[in-house]
């Protein structure tokens, strides 16, 4: 596709989260309904950060100061929930404070972003388990009980907060607990074939491995979607990270999975493993998250290959461009639709981190360099 191409859709983006700006004011999104307009959870979800990271993005790529303006705020709200009491921060403050305090600092060299992204990452580094050599994801199950030994594949991406804090610090502490991690979720969450499993248990004492749940998935056996982007964004990144070819095979293995599984239009079902496709849901924030990092797949491996990659991400961008998007829905507060949080909840919504990771990969195609994740 023609770089015209994505330089027209960057305008688009342009218009249609500023017109997005003026409709949400305060809130804090999660997802909107078939009325097109955004929640206003708390700001301890794990959610948090990525509407203030679309306008990071946007004002690194535009150069506008009202998205800076409308940003700015964000790490010192999300700040306070280290003194509240709160049972929603924990390993998820990667995806909270990445698009907020660390890009804040990475793009303006704000020194209390600087500060928060160091609290947030020892707070992180907290989690880590070094008997069993993981970071702890949820504070309580779905009872309410706590599960200090469960372990999900969405940390693959909270474990870049511990890498960019090594980078600043010069402390590798950070990195080793991270490579550990992903060393960990290699060992038992990546299957042969590529696909994920979501939750890991393992003895928290011993640290030896136990059994694996479905999760948002539909079995422990099945493959959810965003799980698998999850993972291949995980790995690519934890290569760019260290240079360790073991991650960057496992990427590889997780991209080729996804790529084969896709339908026709190249948007997931909310489910790699359905019985039947037949009045299931997609998953448009699945697929926005794995062509974000099927591009950065791209820039590490030969120029043979890189357009396996490429090619399968633009595909991926171009049908979430024309079939998913709501350009013809100015009065929609979201930027795509039909996006699917799991087999039981959020289903056919729109999802604000698939609107962040769409607005992450069209604006790396419009060559964008900071990356955070």
């Amino acid at each position: 596709m023609s770089t015209a191409y994505w330089q027209e859709i960057m305008v688009r983006l342009d218009s249609k989260v500023t017109r997005t700006m003026d409709q949400m004011g305060t809130k804090c999104p999660h997802f909107a309904g078939e009325d097109g307009k955004f929640d206003d959870i708390g700001s301890d979800w794990w959610t948090t950060g990525f509407w203030p990271g679309i306008l990071w993005i946007m004002n690194d790529m535009t150069g506008k100061d009202h998205y800076k303006e409308a940003a700015w705020h964000w790490d010192g709200l999300l700040e306070e929930w280290f003194v509240k009491p709160t049972e929603e921060l924990h390993h998820d403050v990667g995806f909270q404070f990445l698009p907020t305090a660390v890009i804040k600092n990475t793009l303006t060299g704000d020194s209390d972003g600087f500060r928060r992204g160091i609290e947030a990452a020892n707070f992180l580094a907290a989690r880590y388990n070094p008997v069993g050599r993981f970071i702890r994801a949820w504070n309580n199950g779905p009872d309410g009980k706590p599960v200090p030994g469960w372990v999900i594949i969405d940390c693959m991406l909270n474990i870049s907060l511990l890498f960019w804090a090594s980078k600043v610090t010069g402390d590798p502490r950070y990195k080793h607990m991270a490579i550990r991690h992903a060393e960990t979720t290699m060992a038992y969450g990546i299957r042969e074939d590529g696909s994920t499993k979501h939750i890991l248990s393992f003895d928290a004492e011993t640290g030896a491995y136990i059994e694996n749940f479905g999760g948002q998935g539909l079995s422990p056996e099945s493959s959810w979607s965003r799980g698998t982007a999850w993972g291949l964004y995980g790995f690519v990144n934890t290569y760019r990270h260290t240079e360790d070819e073991r991650f960057l095979h496992t990427a590889k293995r997780i991209a080729h999975y996804f790529i084969a599984a896709l339908p026709e239009d190249h948007v997931p079902y909310w489910d790699f493993r359905l019985e039947s496709e037949e009045g299931m849901s997609r998953d448009s924030s699945a697929a926005a998250i794995a062509a974000s990092a099927l591009l950065d797949l791209a820039d590490f491996v030969t120029a043979g290959e890189k357009r396996l990659y490429t090619g399968a991400a633009e595909r991926i961008l171009r049908s979430l461009t024309e079939n998913y998007a709501t350009w013809d829905q100015p009065e929609h507060e979201a930027i795509l639709l039909h996006a699917t949080g799991s087999g039981t909840s959020f289903i056919d919504v729109s999802l604000i981190y698939g609107d962040y990771y769409y607005v992450e990969a069209i604006s790396k195609l419009n060559g964008w360099k900071h990356r955070i994740f």
